[in-house]
């Protein structure tokens, strides 16, 4: 009885605020680092069809770029075996540097930890080909160092299902935090009343977003739905 009692004013005192989580990603907390999005890498991915894979990537990168994310995009051995970046990738940052590497680890690169210091945020996010080398290396250097790092699991990929969701599951136990590409957009956009950026978080969605985006399409234009009014 005397716990319960306890229990019960410990619920008691709990009092709710309508304020967001730290943990929540917000547009200034965070740096982007996109991976190895190379044809050559993407010929052996095999978790993941690459169509899908491709259109998700797209979308993550056109969201970073509608909230300003400071992005950093790289490659490995583009023009000795990787190819260029996808070039639907390329197109939502036509004039951004690409750092081109020999290192299978990304973090392991100057050039890239450059940028993450240069961007002066203590959060990554990252997304790449292929998890188990090219994105387990850098997530988990940069938890060591002490980053809080979250990976986009559907804008990556491995040779096989197996190998994506062992790393997964091996960068979750070192501290990281899996997300998918629209969940990084609706985390920023969080409010469907902010504005600015409703316009286009409700355009990078009818496309990229598949089913949730036809059901925008559809809405707004058979009853003029519009999110953010009551």
């Amino acid at each position: 009885m005397l716990a319960a009692i306890t229990l019960g004013a410990t619920a008691q005192a709990q009092t709710a605020k309508p304020v967001p989580g730290k943990d929540l990603l917000t547009p200034d907390n965070h740096a982007l680092l996109l991976i190895d999005h190379q044809p050559q890498m993407a010929f052996a991915t095999a978790s993941h069809d690459i169509v899908t894979l491709r259109n998700n990537v797209t979308g993550l990168a056109k969201a970073s770029k509608a909230f300003n994310v400071p992005t950093i995009l790289t490659t490995v051995a583009e023009k000795s075996f990787s190819g260029p970046l996808f070039p639907e990738l390329r197109a939502v940052y036509p004039d951004a540097p690409v750092i081109d590497r020999t290192t299978m680890n990304a973090w392991e690169d100057k050039n890239i930890t450059d940028a993450i210091n240069a961007s002066k945020k203590k959060r990554v996010v990252i997304a790449a080909l292929w998890t188990e080398v090219c994105g387990i290396g850098p997530v988990l250097s940069a938890i060591e160092q002490g980053y809080d790092v979250y990976f986009v699991t559907d804008a990556s990929g491995g040779v096989s299902t197996e190998a994506h969701d062992m790393a997964v599951q091996r960068m979750i136990q070192a501290g990281a935090h899996p997300i998918t590409w629209l969940q990084y957009m609706l985390e920023l956009q969080r409010d469907w009343a902010r504005g600015e950026t409703y316009d286009i978080v409700n355009a990078i969605a009818k496309e990229h977003a598949g089913g949730y985006g036809l059901g925008i399409i559809y809405a707004k234009e058979m009853f003029g739905a519009q999110e953010g009014a009551n």
